[in-house]
């Protein structure tokens, strides 16, 4: 067996408790445990995980990730790139992307030690971002991309097209393209619909819609999604799972596709996504 790398989010409260319990029990057993310290992967850094965790790739066979979705996010994001799968254990509030709560974790932690787990691939989303003739980024997202308004109360419009094909012109707080495991996020608050995460699709959801006949659209996996920013002298911020952020200006492009990376979610033998989320959105 491979190592297991553990990367915590050392900011959430009792982390270094959790820490210390998963530390415990594989060392117990014989397990090698990679613990990333907050120098090893500090997720202010703009290297990313995947560079600053370069030793570690050849040597694990899984992953698991303390905190709440926005650490699995970034993590996912980073390292997708290695095709390891990842187990969360939340330390969050509701963690769709997280498959153990603190409090269950022994019993799942000794499904990871005698091999008894597997994973689902979730798709994920890639964006490029053009301005004119020259392309300014390109961005990896598990959950979603979001172009929106920003700070001022002031109406966005935004066109979308699909394989060149004009579709809608969105006026509102912005637009989201979510993949299936983001449906459950920023989506589902603007009146998205929910998603198995396992589909191959997009969900183009609008923000507050200055139209009653808006709604959102479920578009084909491997269609290509175009968004054209038509907002003078408004500011329009484009968002990449919540946590990249990037100012955009007035015809600014983004080609969103889906991307050639899949995350490998850990699961279990008694998961159901339609369990998961009748407890994860019950009162």
């Amino acid at each position: 067996m491979k190592d297991i790398g553990l990367i915590p989010n050392w900011h959430k409260r009792n982390s270094n408790l959790v820490v210390d319990k998963i530390n415990h029990f594989f060392k117990q057993r014989g397990i090698k445990l990679q613990i990333a310290t907050s120098e090893q992967a500090d997720f202010y850094s703009e290297e990313t995980l995947a560079d600053q965790l370069k030793k570690w790739q050849d040597k694990l066979g899984l992953i698991i990730v303390v905190g709440g979705d926005g650490t699995i996010l970034r993590v996912a994001r980073d390292l997708a790139c290695w095709d390891i799968p990842i187990l969360g254990i939340n330390l969050g509030h509701k963690g769709f992307l997280a498959e153990i709560e603190v409090e269950q974790m022994e019993r799942f932690l000794q499904y990871v030690s005698t091999g008894q787990y597997g994973y689902q691939e979730r798709m994920m989303l890639e964006s490029k971002l053009r301005r004119g003739d020259a392309e300014l980024g390109c961005y990896l997202a598990l959950n979603d991309i979001v172009v929106s308004r920003g700070p001022f109360s002031r109406i966005i419009k935004v066109e979308a097209y699909v394989n060149e094909d004009f579709m809608e012109s969105y006026s509102g707080d912005g637009v989201i393209i979510a993949t299936p495991t983001g449906s459950t996020g920023y989506s589902l608050s603007a009146g998205g619909p929910i998603v198995n995460p396992t589909m191959e699709l997009f969900v183009v959801t609008p923000i507050c819609p200055h139209s009653l006949y808006n709604r959102a659209v479920v578009v084909n996996g491997g269609d290509k999604i175009k968004l054209r920013v038509d907002s003078r002298q408004v500011q329009v911020v484009l968002t990449v799972d919540g946590q990249v952020r990037f100012s955009l200006e007035d015809e600014d492009q983004i080609i969103v596709c889906r991307s050639k990376h899949k995350v490998k979610l850990v699961c279990f033998h008694d998961y159901s996504f339609y369990r998961m989320l009748h407890q994860k959105l019950k009162a």
